[in-house]
């Protein structure tokens, strides 16, 4: 009589690829899904963006920023101060003269500026003290 002997190296064999090409399938799905995500370089909070409409002297294509790093290092951000912003960047940044606009009870001051090769507009609002905060930045 001739054992009838079941042979279990093949199925393991089948198994062990069927296994591997699973996990190369599944490595594949994930390095794929990291190259197409997208990472914030800077992350900005919708709320944060200026609602006002921009003035009239801001050219059309100027983009509404929450805050503007420069590339000597300094950050400009909505609610500082004119002072603060004349320390940091120092009266020579400034281009032209003030554009002012008057709405009723509201006063704007629009300022343009030339940092360290950026050009943009810091749009300014006296507040309860008088002093001119920025209430919108467009850079150009």
């Amino acid at each position: 009589m001739e054992a009838t002997r079941v042979r279990l190296a093949p199925l393991l064999e089948w198994l062990c690829a069927a296994g591997f090409t699973l996990g190369a399938f599944a490595l594949g799905v994930v390095l794929m899904r990291a190259d197409r995500t997208v990472h914030a370089v800077a992350p900005v909070i919708a709320d944060e963006a200026p609602s006002l409409e921009a003035p009239p002297v801001v050219p059309p294509r100027a983009v509404a920023v929450p805050m503007l790093p420069l590339p000597d290092g300094k950050v400009l951000r909505l609610g500082d101060r004119a002072s603060q912003i004349l320390d940091r960047l120092g009266a020579w940044a400034q281009i032209g003269s003030d554009s002012v606009e008057r709405d009723g009870t509201r006063e704007r001051i629009t300022r343009f500026y030339d940092y360290a090769g950026a050009r943009f507009a810091l749009v300014l609002e006296p507040q309860r003290d008088d002093e001119p905060e920025v209430v919108a930045i467009y850079r150009q």
